[in-house]
C-alpha cells in the first residue's frame, strides 16, 4: 500500500492549474474531495481518489488500474479533465520518486456501457451562442494537455492500455487512440460523429489517425461520421485485443501476465513508433484552435443537433 500521507494531489493541482486554464469553481471542486477521502475503503489509494476517475495500484504486476467514473453526463467535461491529468502528473511523481515501480497504465471506465462519448456539447453549444472564442479555445487547450500526455505515456517507460468496455466516440475515441494497447469488448463501439452536427474532431483525432491509418483513412473515417464495431476496429489494427463481453479486465491480465517477461523490448518497439512519428503539442494546439473558429460558424440546425446529442447523453444517466 502507498502512504498516502505524504501527498496531496488537490493542493497540488491548485498550485499547478494556470496550464489547463481550469475555473476557479472546478479547482475547489478538487478541494472538496477530500472528506470523501476518507470514507474510501481501506483497499484503496487516497492519492488517486479523484472524483471521477478511480485509480488502484496492483502491486503483483505493477499495473496502475484507472476507471473513470463520471459524476453525469459520461463526457470530457472539465472535472474529469482535470482528474485524467491528475492521474497522469501524480503517477508520473511517484514513479520518478522511486514509490511506483510502474510497468503498464490502464484506463477503462465504470459507466455501463459507455467508455466516454467525447466532449462537453452542452459547454460547447453554449460558448457557441454567446460567441465565446476563448473559452472554445480553453477547453480544447484542456483536452490536448491530457491527449499529449498521453501519447507520451507521461514520459514514462510503460506500456498503456486502454480498456473499452463500451462505447468511446468523438473525443472518447481520440483519447483512446492515444494508447499503446487497446483492448475491446465485442459490444464496444467506436467513432467520431462530429459531422452529425457540422463540425470535426479538433483534439487529436485527426492527427493520431493519420499516424496510425494514413491521412486518407483518417479523413475517410471523419468525414463520413460512420460508428465502428469493436471488430471492424480489430480488423484495421486500431484495436489490439478483441475480448468477449464482461472478459475485457481479465484480457488486460492475460496481456500483462504474458508479456511482463518481454516489458522493455515492447516498451522500446513504442517508444521507436513515437520517434518515427513524433506528434508535436504545436500541431495539436493549432488544430484546436482551427476547430474552435470553425465551431463560431455552425449554424441553429447545427445546434440544435448538439444539444439533442447532449440531451441523449444526459438520458442515460437516468
Amino acid at each position: 500500500m502507498i502512504d498516502s500521507g505524504r501527498f496531496n494531489p488537490a493542493r497540488d493541482e491548485v498550485e499547478d492549474a494556470s496550464p489547463m486554464h481550469l475555473p476557479v469553481e472546478n479547482i475547489h471542486a478538487v478541494a472538496a474531495t477530500d472528506a470523501a477521502l476518507q470514507a474510501r475503503e481501506s483497499g484503496h489509494s487516497m492519492l488517486f481518489d479523484l472524483g471521477q476517475v478511480d485509480v488502484t495500484f496492483d502491486e503483483p504486476i505493477d499495473t496502475l488500474w484507472a476507471f473513470m467514473t463520471p459524476a453525469n453526463r459520461p463526457n470530457y467535461n472539465l472535472p474529469m479533465l482535470r482528474d485524467i491529468r491528475l492521474w497522469q502528473t501524480e503517477a508520473k511523481r511517484l514513479f520518478d520518486e522511486g514509490i511506483l515501480p510502474l510497468k503498464y497504465m490502464v484506463l477503462g471506465s465504470r459507466f455501463p456501457g459507455v467508455f466516454n462519448l467525447g466532449g462537453d456539447l452542452e459547454l460547447f453549444a453554449a460558448c457557441i451562442e454567446r460567441g465565446d472564442l476563448p473559452g472554445l479555445v480553453k477547453y480544447g487547450h484542456a483536452c490536448i494537455d491530457v491527449v499529449h500526455r498521453a501519447w507520451r505515456n507521461a514520459d514514462m517507460p510503460l506500456i498503456s492500455i486502454a480498456l473499452a468496455q463500451g462505447d468511446a466516440l468523438g473525443g472518447g475515441f481520440e483519447a483512446l487512440l492515444c494508447f499503446d494497447v487497446v483492448v475491446a469488448e465485442r459490444s464496444a463501439r467506436f467513432g467520431l460523429p462530429e459531422m452529425l452536427f457540422g463540425l470535426f474532431p479538433g483534439m487529436g483525432a485527426y492527427s493520431i489517425l493519420a499516424r496510425k491509418l494514413g491521412r486518407r483513412m483518417a479523413e475517410r473515417m471523419i468525414l463520413s461520421g460512420k460508428v465502428y464495431t469493436a471488430e471492424e476496429m480489430y480488423d484495421m489494427g486500431v484495436v489490439t485485443i478483441l475480448a468477449e463481453d464482461g472478459e475485457g479486465e481479465q484480457a488486460v491480465r492475460d496481456y500483462i501476465t504474458g508479456n511482463r517477461p518481454h516489458h522493455a523490448g515492447h516498451v522500446g518497439v513504442f517508444e521507436a513508433g513515437r520517434r518515427v512519428d513524433p506528434l508535436d503539442y504545436a500541431e495539436l494546439k493549432d488544430i484546436v484552435e482551427n476547430w474552435a473558429a470553425t465551431a463560431l460558424k455552425l449554424d441553429p440546425k447545427d445546434l440544435r443537433m448538439m444539444r439533442r446529442l447532449a440531451s441523449a447523453q444526459t438520458r442515460l444517466t437516468k
